[in-house]
């Protein structure tokens, strides 16, 4: 993985491997519900709890500073919600850390690399470290989730049409029940391409990266709508 960063007068561009950006960050506007228009969209009414909760890539180099993605205090705010409320149910809580190369912004043990939010490691909450988009390549996360007897989780983090989409299209394949909150993922604008389109808003971008997951995956509008149910510990790693 490699490291290549352009700035213009609009435009900060940092790329990791598994991670690309534009934008400094910036408190966005409350998410308003997501329009059907035949996307899947789960239907209104009480959605089922889940017994997991992934916070994909919540590190201080996507999170964080001037190279944050920019709705990073929306998420942060949605995800510190869904830890607390995961925690307090007894659901299994999962913390995925991505590796970058060396000289990257997530290069392992450096600022960038770091969780931004807190873990409290115990039976039931757990950092798996990761160097690929998918949480579960390569990685004790299937495992995690297998010991639990996990059968449904929640997915928020960054980037949405990466380690987030990633992720979730294994827990999919995996025949895992995924939830993902519209409100509690994000990633960067997509800079312009000569010929091919002009900047693509990072909303957008989320958007597309939910509605390419297709019809299995449950979408909801707000991180509010989201509960969790009590698993079992996971053994000693």
């Amino acid at each position: 993985m490699t490291t290549t960063s352009t700035t213009t007068s609009t435009t900060t561009s940092t790329t990791t491997g598994t991670h690309a950006g534009t934008q400094p960050g910036g408190t966005a506007p409350e998410t308003p519900a997501v329009a059907a228009t035949g996307a899947p969209i789960h239907p209104t009414g009480p959605l089922l709890p889940v017994d997991a909760l992934l916070l994909v890539d919540l590190q201080s180099a996507f999170v964080a500073g001037d190279e944050a993605v920019p709705d990073a205090a929306r998420v942060l705010d949605r995800s510190r919600d869904l830890l607390a409320r995961a925690r307090a149910a007894g659901a299994l809580v999962v913390h995925l850390q991505n590796d970058g190369e060396p000289g990257t912004v997530d290069e392992p043990h450096t600022p960038g690399w770091e969780l931004h939010l807190p873990v409290e490691p115990g039976p039931r909450e757990a950092v798996v470290r990761k160097t690929e988009d998918d949480g579960f390549e390569d990685t004790e996360l299937g495992a995690l989730l297998a010991d639990a007897d996990v059968q449904s989780l929640a997915i928020c983090g960054v980037l949405s049409e990466m380690c987030v989409a990633a992720t979730a299209r294994t827990a999919l394949d995996r025949d895992f029940r995924v939830v993902l909150p519209h409100d509690a993922h994000a990633t960067y604008d997509i800079p312009a391409a000569p010929g091919i389109s002009d900047v693509v808003p990072a909303a957008m971008s989320s958007r597309a990266a939910e509605w390419a997951l297709g019809d299995e995956v449950e979408i909801v509008a707000r991180a509010t709508d989201v509960t969790f149910t009590r698993t079992a510990p996971h053994p000693e790693r």
